[in-house]
C-alpha cells in the first residue's frame, strides 16, 4: 500500500514538473496521461487523490502571474496592517505550530534518557520520517530518493544516546494531524527545533504566513525588521529542519518563481502551494 502511493506520488511529481515547464501550452488531460504512460481515467484518478483538484485546475496555481498577485494583494494587506492571511477561513485548514529550542545541554549529550519515537508514512508528498518525544516534533522530513535510506541512521548519530523506538502506530497520528487537520483547537503541534537566535526569528516567521497563502522574501525581512536580510533569511528558510511544517514553502520571489536549491524540492514546494491554495478554494467556495 505504501510503496503504491510512493510510486503515485511520483508520477504526480513527474506530471507537476512538466506543467511546471508547459503551462503555457495548456497541455489537456490526454497529454498528461501519455507523458506518464497511463489511461486518462486513471491518471485523473491518482491525480485528483494527491492534489484534490484536476490537472486544468491545477494550472491556474503554476502560473507566475497567479503567484505574483498573491504577493501583491499580500502587500495591500500588510500596508492596512492587516497580516491575518487571505481570510478567517484559511486558518480552518492551519496547524498551530509552536517552536521551542531544545536546550544546549540536552542536544550536547545527544538526548540522554529521551525516549524518541519514529516512524515512516505516505504523505500527500511522498513517504515522510518522523520522530516525536513527550514535548513534540524533533524531526521531519521527506524521503526524496528511495534507494538511500539513511534517515534513521542521520538521525540515530544526533540523538547517540537517546532511547530510539520504531512505534508508526504512534508517529502516525501525528501524520493525521498535520495533514488532515479538522479544527483550529485541535491543530497545535510543539516543535523541538536547534538554531541561531535569527534563524529561530526567521523560522517563527514563517510558521505565522497563513495556510493557502505566500510571502515574499522582502516582506519577511521586513516583517522581522531585518529589511536588508533577503539572502540571510533565504539561507535560513533553506536549514529548516522541518519540511512543510516550518513552512518555507510559503516564501517566494517577488517576480512569482517559487525557487530552491534542487529540482527535486522546487518540484515538492510548487505541490505544496497548489496542494494549500485549491484547499483554501475548495472551503471559500
Amino acid at each position: 500500500m505504501a510503496k503504491d502511493k510512493v510510486r503515485n506520488f511520483l508520477r504526480v511529481e513527474e506530471t507537476i514538473y512538466y506543467l511546471i515547464e508547459n503551462f503555457k501550452s495548456q497541455p489537456d488531460l490526454d497529454v498528461l496521461a501519455e507523458k506518464i504512460n497511463l489511461s486518462p481515467f486513471h491518471f485523473q484518478r491518482i491525480f485528483l487523490d494527491w492534489v484534490g483538484i484536476t490537472p486544468k485546475k491545477f494550472l491556474q496555481y503554476l502560473t507566475l502571474g497567479y503567484l505574483k498577485d498573491q504577493i501583491r494583494n499580500t502587500a495591500n494587506v500588510i500596508q492596512a496592517a492587516n497580516i491575518a492571511g487571505l481570510s478567517s477561513q484559511s486558518r480552518v485548514y492551519d496547524l498551530f505550530i509552536n517552536i521551542e529550542g531544545v536546550s544546549p545541554q540536552q542536544y550536547k549529550s545527544s538526548g540522554v534518557a529521551l525516549q524518541i519515537r519514529y516512524g515512516y508514512h505516505p504523505t500527500p508528498f511522498g513517504m515522510c520520517f518522523i520522530a516525536v518525544t513527550e514535548k513534540g516534533v524533533c524531526e521531519f522530513r521527506f524521503i526524496t530518493d528511495e534507494g538511500v535510506r539513511d534517515e534513521y541512521s542521520r538521525f540515530a548519530q544526533k540523538w547517540t544516546f537517546a532511547i530510539l523506538e520504531h512505534r508508526p502506530d504512534i508517529t502516525k497520528s501525528y501524520i493525521e494531524k498535520i495533514f488532515r487537520p479538522k479544527n483550529v483547537n485541535d491543530n497545535k503541534l510543539n516543535l523541538l527545533v536547534q538554531g541561531s537566535e535569527f534563524q529561530i526569528k526567521v523560522w517563527e516567521a514563517l510558521v505565522n504566513i497563513p495556510f493557502g497563502s505566500v510571502r515574499s522574501y522582502e516582506q519577511v525581512a521586513r516583517l522581522i525588521e531585518t529589511p536588508n536580510a533577503m539572502r540571510q533569511i533565504a539561507t535560513a528558510a533553506g536549514q529548516n529542519p522541518f519540511t512543510y511544517l516550518i513552512p518555507c514553502h510559503r516564501i517566494i520571489r517577488k517576480s512569482g518563481e517559487v525557487g530552491y536549491f534542487d529540482s527535486a524540492g522546487r518540484i515538492r514546494k510548487q505541490a505544496m502551494l497548489a496542494w494549500e491554495m485549491s484547499s483554501v478554494d475548495n472551503i471559500a467556495g
